[in-house]
């Protein structure tokens, strides 16, 4: 379908009558028809990567739950959202914490009694500029946005947003990698269709799209060149996420990390860093240490055998990684290439960068494929000194804002409250993870993704996504774990995987309790398996 029809076909003001009961029954249709095409998802997105790397690097399984589970999720919390607002009141916080002067944090996530038994060391909150305030989205004014499709995920949840969240019919455009994928959601959202909230539109008309006049905001992600020529074109207001380089700041500890505490720390990060081949937005790419701590070496080499041994290959497919691994190479000469299963599949290198200069070149690119770099700061090897230097070197010379990564053991942090939290305070992020991965913040709804630029130079965008219990003035998304969380992702086994992909995406479309008994108990069974790769 062309822009103009697809915009034709929207009836925004009938959107923005349809009553919070009427929307319930919507979200329950759509996430039933999730439910009935899930495996069709999962096939269509891991055969478009399949193909591009010339090899089977991508399992229906781990397509299914990068495809289903965050859309599933997304409308489950909208499903909370809306019954609340039948209840006659919005959906509250757990609590909220005043942290300084004007800033407040709301405490939004775990909330229910599911995700709290899945979910149980997780402290999720936002964090906002003056005094909270709540906002109804059935009060916010109607309109049409349009949401252009990232190329590397298939499952725009920016959609569900914009219509739940907002309060404002969608017009949705792919990117060109996911027409096939995209065929298939357009088949699991025909009740909205039908209502006349949402329409989708060919891939190649992203300029006639941005342009008409009749839309009220641009949901965009992608690259930061793009948005810049978006924002050139046309007057209506971009909200847009473009990455950028996302650190990881590892702490040295009070007390020396056990071996057990590296080892888990180092497969935490080989395992985000693999997802998706690299593509992934919010993924780390730059680790900050102390050139003084004495464990770093020990650090490097786990992490070198996590990548290598430990975590299965996967494939770069996103297109100009290539390109940028080259570049990379040119300006690291001494980079280590590291070949997952001794190198047997294609496009499946990691370059490991350490001991990189602080604002250099690896420091000034991002990587958007399987990539890390190492900057060691001639800093003291103590969470005292260390923190607020390493949080002004990321502010400083690190590309962009939008997420990133504290590691630090929980001795430390108890020892240290005050300095880590001025730290949280002072990291100018969209997004800040304190013992887990930046990635995690952009699929919970609860919680707000973006950049945090204001006075900086355009690069990882304006604006966020997300924010279900709709508060105003967020400045920006904190999620916490424990260091040694049982809810840290780690992929040492690819049945194993499988089965986690395969049981989280049945939970989503179909939250029971057998459910969720059915993927615990599996998880528990699978951390017994040795390594099948």
């Amino acid at each position: 379908m062309i822009a103009k029809e697809a915009i034709d076909h929207l009836d925004p003001q009938k959107w923005a009558k349809t009553s919070p009961a009427e929307r319930l029954h919507l979200l329950e249709e759509v996430r039933d028809n999730i439910k009935t095409y899930a495996d069709d998802l999962a096939a269509s997105d891991s055969k478009m990567k399949n193909d591009i790397l010339g090899a089977p690097l991508f399992s229906d399984p781990v397509s299914k739950v990068g495809t289903v589970v965050p859309m599933a999720s997304t409308i489950s919390a909208a499903i909370s959202l809306y019954e609340s607002i039948i209840d006659g009141k919005m959906l509250q916080p757990l609590k909220v914490e005043k942290v300084g002067d004007d800033l407040y944090d709301i405490y939004v996530f775990p909330q229910e009694r599911k995700d709290k038994l899945m979910y149980a060391d997780r402290k999720d909150r936002i964090r906002v500029k003056g005094a909270p305030t709540q906002v109804n989205p059935m009060e916010k004014p109607a309109g049409i946005i349009a949401v252009l499709g990232a190329g590397n995920y298939s499952s725009s949840l920016e959609m569900m947003k914009a219509l739940f969240f907002e309060n404002c019919a969608v017009v949705h455009k792919p990117h060109h990698l996911n027409e096939e994928t995209d065929a298939v959601w357009e088949k699991i959202m025909q009740p909205l269709i039908k209502h006349g909230a949402l329409s989708f539109c060919a891939s190649d008309q992203g300029r006639d799209l941005t342009v008409d006049p009749r839309l009220t905001k641009i949901y965009f992600t992608g690259g930061t060149g793009t948005a810049e020529a978006i924002m050139s074109a046309t007057d209506t207001p971009l909200i847009s996420e473009c990455g950028g380089n996302n650190p990881c700041i590892v702490v040295p500890g009070d007390r020396p990390w056990t071996q057990k505490e590296i080892d888990h720390q180092a497969l935490q990060i080989a395992t985000m860093s693999k997802m998706n081949g690299g593509a992934v937005c919010g993924r780390v790419q730059t680790l900050v240490t102390s050139k003084h701590w004495p464990q770093r070496e020990a650090f490097l080499d786990a992490l070198r055998l996590a990548i290598s041994e430990k975590t299965p290959a996967a494939g770069s497919y996103y297109p100009g990684s290539d390109n940028v691994m080259q570049g990379f190479k040119e300006a690291y000469p001494q980079a280590e290439v590291l070949q997952p299963e001794n190198g047997k599949f294609p496009h499946s290198d990691f370059l490991l960068v350490p001991d990189t200069e602080p604002g250099g070149y690896a420091s000034r690119n991002e990587a958007f494929c399987q990539i890390i770099d190492e900057v060691p700061l001639d800093l003291p090897a103590n969470a005292a000194e260390f923190l607020p230097g390493a949080v002004e070197f990321c502010n400083e010379q690190l590309l962009g804002t939008l997420g990133s990564a504290i590691l630090i053991d929980e001795d430390t942090k108890k020892a240290h409250k005050a300095t880590l939290d001025q730290a949280v305070t002072d990291m100018e992020y969209g997004g800040i993870a304190i013992n887990t991965m930046p990635p995690f913040i952009f699929l919970s709804p609860y919680l707000t993704w973006g950049g945090n630029e204001e006075g900086k130079d355009f690069v990882s965008g304006h604006g966020n996504f997300g924010n279900l219990l709709n508060y105003e003035n967020i400045e920006k998304s904190i999620i916490e774990a424990n260091f040694m969380s049982m809810g840290h992702m780690m992929n040492t086994n690819k049945l194993a995987f499988d089965h986690m992909a395969d049981n989280m995406a049945r939970f989503s479309v179909e939250p029971t309790w057998m459910n969720l008994t059915c993927l615990m108990g599996d998880a528990v069974r699978d951390s017994f398996r040795k390594k099948d790769f």
